[in-house]
C-alpha cells in the first residue's frame, strides 16, 4: 500500500521560467515553451505521472490544520464559492449525512474536478486524438478525446461525464458536460462546509448542469503540470467560478493497486477484511 497522504505533502516552489520562445512562423509560444518536452505532432507532451502537492483534497479553500486535517492555503480564486440558497441547504444535508452520501465511501467515482486532486497519483498516456489519465485512486479511467468530435446529443449520466479537448497554443482546454449529478465533485472541509464523507471531509454538491473547463499546461521546464478549473453549474453556484492547482511530476514511482470495492462488500455483508 503506498504512505498516507500527509507524508506526500511538499511546498511547491516553480523555477522561474524563460522568456517566450520565438516558432518558426516568428509567433510568440510564451514563457518557457522551448524548454518543455514536446510529442512527434510539435504538441506539449503532458505523458508522465503526476501527483498534486496541495491539501485540496482536505479544503479547496484556505483552513488551518485540525485533527486529522493539514493545513494549506485554499485553490479558489478570491477563496469564495458563490452558493445558490439552495445549494447551501444540499450543504447541509451533505454534513449530516456524511457518512453514507459520499460516493468515495461505496468506492464510486468522485466527480470532477475533485478526482483531479486526490492525493493519490495519476498517469497520462497522449496520443494525437485522445489522452488518457489514469488514476491509482480506485483505478479510475478519463479519457479527453482531442479528435474534434462534438460531445454526444443528450444528457449522457456519467460520473466523470464526458471529455472533450483541444489545444489552443501550448494550453490542453478540456471542456466535461454531461455527469450525473450524483458525484460530490469538489472538497470543502472549513467548519460548516459541505461534508458527505465518512472522513467528515466536506464534499460540495453539483447537478446535472455541471460544467467544468480545464485549461492544462506545462510549467517550470516541463517539471510542473498546472490545472486552472472554472465550474459552472446554474443549479447549484451564483455564477462560474475557479481554481488552480499544481501537479509535479513523479518518474520515481509507478501507481499501485488501490483495493477498494473488495473492502467495501466484505464490509456490507459483515466479513472481516
Amino acid at each position: 500500500m503506498r504512505l498516507g497522504p500527509f507524508l506526500i505533502l511538499a511546498t511547491l516552489v516553480l523555477p522561474i521560467q524563460p522568456s517566450g520562445a520565438q516558432t518558426a512562423g516568428g509567433a510568440t509560444q510564451g514563457p518557457g515553451a522551448a524548454a518543455i518536452p514536446r510529442a512527434p505532432d510539435g504538441k506539449p507532451d503532458l505523458s508522465g505521472i503526476w501527483q498534486v502537492l496541495n491539501t485540496a483534497a482536505w479544503d479547496i479553500q484556505d483552513h488551518s490544520a485540525q485533527k486529522g486535517i493539514p493545513g494549506g492555503q485554499g485553490v479558489v480564486e478570491g477563496n469564495e464559492i458563490p452558493y445558490q440558497p439552495s445549494a447551501l441547504a444540499k450543504k447541509k444535508e451533505n454534513y449530516e449525512q456524511r457518512a453514507t452520501l459520499d460516493p468515495e465511501t461505496k468506492c464510486y467515482l468522485p466527480g470532477l474536478p475533485r478526482l483531479m486532486y486526490m492525493p493519490f497519483p495519476f498517469q497520462i498516456i497522449q496520443k494525437p486524438n485522445e489522452l488518457t489519465f489514469l488514476h491509482e485512486y480506485v483505478h479510475t479511467v478519463r479519457y479527453i478525446f482531442t479528435n474534434g468530435a462534438p460531445h454526444p446529443p443528450g444528457q449522457i449520466d456519467w460520473w466523470l461525464g464526458d471529455s472533450r479537448g483541444r489545444w489552443e497554443g501550448d494550453t490542453l482546454v478540456v471542456d466535461t458536460t454531461g455527469t450525473n449529478g450524483r458525484a460530490r465533485p469538489i472538497n470543502g472541509y472549513v467548519a460548516g462546509a459541505v461534508t458527505s464523507g465518512v472522513d467528515t471531509a466536506p464534499r460540495l454538491p453539483a447537478s446535472d448542469q455541471l460544467h467544468v473547463v480545464e485549461r492544462i499546461r506545462l510549467a517550470g521546464d516541463g517539471q510542473y503540470l498546472e490545472n486552472e478549473i472554472t465550474v459552472n453549474d446554474p443549479k447549484t453556484y451564483l455564477k462560474p467560478w475557479t481554481v488552480k492547482r499544481y501537479f509535479q511530476r513523479r518518474p520515481d514511482i509507478d501507481l499501485q493497486e488501490y483495493a477498494c470495492t473488495d473492502n467495501s462488500r466484505r464490509d456490507a455483508e459483515g466479513q472481516e477484511p
